[in-house]
């Protein structure tokens, strides 16, 4: 863990509402990282922006009656208030359709193209007759001719992950009609004059998943193709001495990590790009998008020369499924994030997402029975539970005050040792990108006190309750700086509760192990933390969803 880190997440389309399978891979554990890099003294900065380009983005603006800016102006800033209200703290949300992307997506090209790793090439296009235009990128649906999975995109196979050379039995996804083929000609990145360096770069990154890289490098051992970076469409980046011709959205859309990085920093004061290569870098992705984050990201890096540092971690997760279905917003089969966050706290589905994903390209799935079982069993029942009954208890038998422990027992003894030893087992496995089971090792410390405190009986007045007491509530406020990530609104109430004065999220990550609050501390006003998730609106909710299918 170095002193310095920038965190991005793979950028949301500008094209529809964010759903709970957004924010499941990407952008909750990138936004749980940072909270917790910050905690460790590391100067962290999250940084986004929205995805402004592409063919769908034309035709739907156009549609509405819309420029292309003024409907991707309407998706960032919704898209924005969206990540907001479920706590995702962007330090900088951007878009790839600033005039700062655009002048760098034009350098990064003319330094490729000074250094020989760009040539053009005329090539035969899928046009369509019936909506006369070029179809690019994912308006040309087909089999793909890796795995022959049917009804995949053109640039992207989402069964087996790859790139398709070219995709079989093609029709155009506006009309469904057989495309025919015409002459244009089109800008190449020589990615395949990459193959050493990318696997070498792939063997000496020590952060990024086995599992993954092994199977990157047997692509590059397959065959990496040039990669077409051209779209015969207006809306995009512009080419260079090309018209009417826009960049790939690949090629452009990842820059915006570098460029935006640059323009938040920059009007800092800080020299931006000599924080980028002295930082941990960190892109935060989903599995469908590895290829092009493995590959060709590093690869343009790679050809100019590394100006920018190659990423050290590639955090990749597994899709979200709803109710064991995949997750579709044609078919109607999906929650929109708002939607979700106008029936429960954003700390609910923090909870519940976290706790359910691991550090890996699995699949998981969200399911409400599942939500409303983990919330008031674990959450409610657990953690709730046991911060409600000692701060309650204290505030009913000690007017709120923390008395002075007594000669401790063994019990005590084992109590404080889990305090002590509470931050380092869970930084662990945070620094790991085990968010999952960090969440999961700070209900096992919440158990153990609930268990604890019930062992001791203070209710009894007997010896060894004010070390019960003081004890419980130490516990509480190394729980209040250990869930800050996770579920930020609940830890700071904990704060409160605690009569501790400023933010929780002040404090720093060791402060968890430090047993800081003395006798005659004055806590605050307890109240419960949590309502209880309704078995008959879980039922509603599944009912309104099988309506929606």
């Amino acid at each position: 863990m170095q002193k310095k880190a920038i965190i991005t997440s793979a950028l949301p389309y500008s094209n529809g509402e964010i759903h709970l399978g957004h924010v499941a891979s990407t952008y909750l554990p990138a936004d749980v990282t940072t909270r917790f890099l910050k905690q460790n003294g590391v100067e962290s900065y999250y940084i986004c922006a929205s995805d402004d380009f592409g063919t769908p983005i034309l035709i739907q603006s156009e549609k509405e009656g819309k420029t292309p800016e003024e409907y991707v102006a309407y998706w960032n800033k919704r898209d924005y208030d969206d990540f907001s209200a479920l706590n995702i703290a962007f330090d900088f949300f951007y878009k790839t359709s600033s005039p700062e992307n655009i002048e760098f997506v034009q350098y990064v090209f003319k330094k490729l193209q000074e250094a020989g790793h760009i040539y053009e090439s005329e090539i035969v296009q899928f046009y369509c007759n019936n909506d006369k235009k070029f179809l690019p990128d994912r308006y040309v649906i087909g089999t793909c001719p890796y795995c022959k999975a049917e009804e995949q995109y053109s640039d992207l196979c989402e069964k087996c992950g790859r790139v398709p050379e070219e995709i079989g039995n093609p029709h155009c996804s506006l009309c469904g009609q057989p495309p025919v083929k015409e002459k244009t000609t089109h800008y190449f990145f020589k990615l395949k004059n990459f193959s050493e360096q990318l696997s070498e770069y792939l063997d000496n990154a020590p952060y990024l998943q086995k599992d993954v890289k092994k199977y990157v490098q047997n692509w590059i051992k397959s065959g990496l193709i040039d990669w077409d970076i051209t779209r015969d469409i207006s809306w995009g980046v512009p080419i260079p001495g090309s018209s009417g011709q826009v960049f790939y959205g690949w090629f452009d859309n990842h820059l915006a990590y570098i460029s935006s990085t640059l323009k938040f920093l920059n009007n800092k004061g800080i020299d931006g790009k000599e924080f980028w290569n002295s930082a941990d870098i960190y892109h935060f992705i989903g599995k469908d998008i590895v290829y092009h984050h493995f590959l060709f990201l590093p690869a343009m890096r790679l050809g100019i020369g590394q100006e920018y540092k190659l990423p050290d971690y590639i955090p990749t997760r597994g899709h979200l499924t709803l109710q064991a279905k995949k997750i579709s917003k044609s078919r109607n089969w999906y929650i929109g994030l708002k939607e979700f966050l106008n029936h429960y706290p954003a700390d609910y589905l923090r909870f519940y997402l976290i706790s359910i994903n691991p550090y890996s390209q699995d699949d998981i799935n969200f399911d409400w029975d599942a939500f409303e079982t983990k919330i008031n069993s674990e959450l409610i029942g657990n953690l709730g539970n046991f911060v409600n009954r000692a701060l309650g208890f204290t505030v009913k038998s000690f007017d709120g005050k923390i008395p002075n422990s007594d000669e401790p027992d063994q019990l005590d003894k084992d109590a404080q040792d889990k305090i002590e030893n509470f931050s380092k087992d869970v930084g662990t496995l945070m620094e790991q990108n085990h968010l999952d089971r960090a969440l999961k090792k700070i209900l096992e410390f919440s158990a153990h006190f609930n268990q604890y405190f019930q062992h001791k009986e203070p209710w009894k007045k007997e010896k060894g309750t004010n070390t019960c007491v003081f004890l419980s509530v130490n516990a509480v406020k190394s729980l209040s700086i250990a869930l800050y990530p996770f579920i930020p609104e609940s830890a700071q109430k904990i704060w409160s509760q605690l009569g501790m004065s400023g933010n929780v999220s002040e404090q720093r990550w060791q402060a968890i192990s430090d047993i800081t609050i003395t006798s005659e501390h004055k806590l605050g006003e307890p109240s419960p933390l949590f309502a209880k998730v309704e078995s008959s609106d879980i039922k509603t909710h599944k009912e309104k969803l099988g309506k929606q299918s």
